[in-house]
């Protein structure tokens, strides 16, 4: 099978962790943590370890996601490759166009689609993570939480991944994380900085329209190009040498 050019598979990754960064599930999480923490005064010192140590969570898990998928397919053969090249484009495209239609309630603020039971769980855990090790958990919970949308990026870029060579792949890993946690970071400097929740949290529900459907276009953008570029191309070499 053909592989991508380096160029070409490090555009792809990062388009895939901007999509994942789009996804709000993880900055609602912290959010809540730090506003829960401001509402018991706690210390500034134990603000931002709780912060920090929420973004450190959602990193790590990132990092394991992507390398657990990556390594998995590095064992495939090249026609599972092809089968699961096409059903994960296939799968970017759906998930697209649900986040689109239902990513957010239709109600004001910003409630995301997940069940209130579930939703319940997440606000409950944010307001009883008192030290780093609870927020670390916090932050792996809130991305495990929201697996349903980020599976596409991720798989997307594990298969990336397996076509670069190994000097590359822990850049791809490494690229894909920052990116995709870059929302957090942001959030988490503005915290730093002494910026108010009440802030971010207007501009979240000022742009959330904007978020929504530069997510969902990203998916269906990423998921039609590597159909094209990846499945289309390999067929049309196999059925030239047949």
């Amino acid at each position: 099978m053909n592989s991508f050019d380096t160029v070409t598979s490090f555009a792809i990754i990062l388009l895939a962790a901007a999509i994942h960064a789009s996804f709000q599930l993880s900055v609602s999480v912290l959010t809540l943590l730090s506003g829960h923490a401001l509402g018991r005064k706690s210390a500034r010192s134990r603000l931002l370890k709780l912060v920090y140590g929420f973004i450190a969570g959602a990193a790590v898990i990132t990092v394991l996601l992507l390398s657990t998928f990556a390594f998995v397919l590095l064992s495939a053969s090249a026609d599972a490759l092809l089968t699961l090249w096409t059903l994960v484009c296939g799968a970017a495209i759906a998930v697209g166009i649900a986040v689109w239609l239902f990513y957010y309630r239709e109600r004001r603020g910003t409630t995301l689609w997940i069940p209130r039971s579930f939703a319940d769980f997440l606000a409950s855990r944010s307001k009883h993570s008192k030290n780093t090790a609870e927020a670390f958990g916090l932050g792996m919970t809130s991305v495990f939480a929201e697996i349903v949308f980020v599976f596409v990026p991720l798989v997307i870029t594990a298969l990336v991944l397996t076509e670069l060579p190994y000097d590359l792949q822990l850049v791809g890993i490494l690229a894909y994380s920052l990116v995709s946690i870059a929302p957090l970071l942001f959030v988490g400097l503005r915290i730093a900085n002494g910026h108010k929740l009440s802030h971010i949290q207007k501009w979240r529900e000022t742009n959330k329209h904007f978020l929504q459907f530069a997510a969902g276009s990203g998916l269906l953008v990423l998921g039609m190009y590597v159909y094209v570029e990846r499945v289309m191309n390999v067929v049309l070499v196999q059925l030239g040498g047949a």
